[in-house]
């Protein structure tokens, strides 16, 4: 089979598509025939060697989310083969969604959602999962305020829409041109990045501006990022926590059927076959993707 991997770090070029062995499910596991797999930025800190070393053999996966169908399953687990499914592939590994097949965990599956087809499903696992981990450290009492950075990318117009829905709220920074996106999630209010005036009970950084958005936060508020050790230094008594995005399968179950009551809206910036992996990186480095870019096998 096919997988998307890199073998030294480096750009876009040095993505490559591989011939590999098939994996096979362990007890507790099951293998799914990828359909699509989303192209984030933490592929992209893979390839470029800020997250993990190469593992033994030389081979570095590429690819955390993945809609597909069970192909098989191990022992123990609640899935049957033919299953419509996505699921987080979490963590590194040799083989990852990015291929024709992928093993993981059965906790972190989920019945596929029945509105979108897997192209924009594949969009689904990882962002809302890290919107709605995030949010859960904020824990914000309804009627708290919310600044979320960068909301209109993927983790960020999720976690409007997931804190809209828990009756916060939520403004949203982004550049201009996004304004009526970022409304469309249902941000209260919109302010163009830079301009953000507060203070806030909370800010969600998704666009990662460390120290800058503190100074938008309350004394004794609360801020929340999405980069592990990328947290900036406390200050004025705000805590400060980074999100770890876990996969939760039961977790990922309730926020697909947000996507199929039209609460949650999976974004698709352009499809790309396994063999354009390359050029989906190169796409993704250049900046400004309104939605996900996806690689279909």
């Amino acid at each position: 089979m096919r997988a998307v991997v890199v073998r030294t770090f480096g750009g876009p070029e040095s993505v490559e598509l591989v011939e590999t062995a098939v994996p096979e499910p362990g007890a507790g596991q099951v293998r799914i025939k990828v359909a699509a797999s989303a192209v984030n930025p933490v592929d992209a800190a893979y390839r470029a060697g800020f997250l993990v070393p190469l593992p033994e053999g030389g081979l570095l996966g590429l690819g955390w989310d993945v809609a597909g169908t069970v192909d098989t399953v191990g022992e123990g687990t609640p899935f049957a083969a033919g299953a419509e499914v996505v699921a987080l592939a979490y963590g590194p590994g040799t083989v990852k969604a990015q291929a024709d097949y992928v093993v993981v965990d059965a906790s972190a599956v989920a019945p596929a959602p029945v509105s979108v087809d897997s192209v924009h499903a594949a969009t689904v696992p990882l962002n809302t999962l890290t919107a709605a981990q995030a949010l859960d450290l904020l824990d914000l009492a309804p009627g708290s305020t919310l600044l979320v950075t960068g909301a209109a990318g993927a983790v960020g117009g999720y976690a409007v829409q997931l804190a809209h829905l828990a009756g916060i709220t939520v403004v949203g920074v982004a550049g201009p041109a996004d304004e009526e996106l970022v409304r469309s999630f249902g941000a209260d209010r919109f302010v163009e990045r830079g301009a953000a005036a507060g203070p806030f009970d909370a800010v969600l950084d998704a666009a990662v501006a460390g120290a800058d958005a503190l100074a938008y936060v309350r004394d004794g508020g609360d801020y929340v990022g999405v980069i592990p050790q990328a947290d900036p230094p406390s200050v004025r008594g705000i805590r400060v926590q980074v999100v770890e995005v876990a996969a939760d399968g039961a977790r990922l179950a309730e926020l697909v059927k947000l996507v199929d009551q039209g609460v949650l809206t999976p974004r698709v910036a352009r499809a790309y076959s396994l063999e354009q992996a390359a050029d989906a990186h190169t796409r993704l480095a250049e900046g400004g993707v309104r939605g996900r870019l996806v690689l279909v096998p």
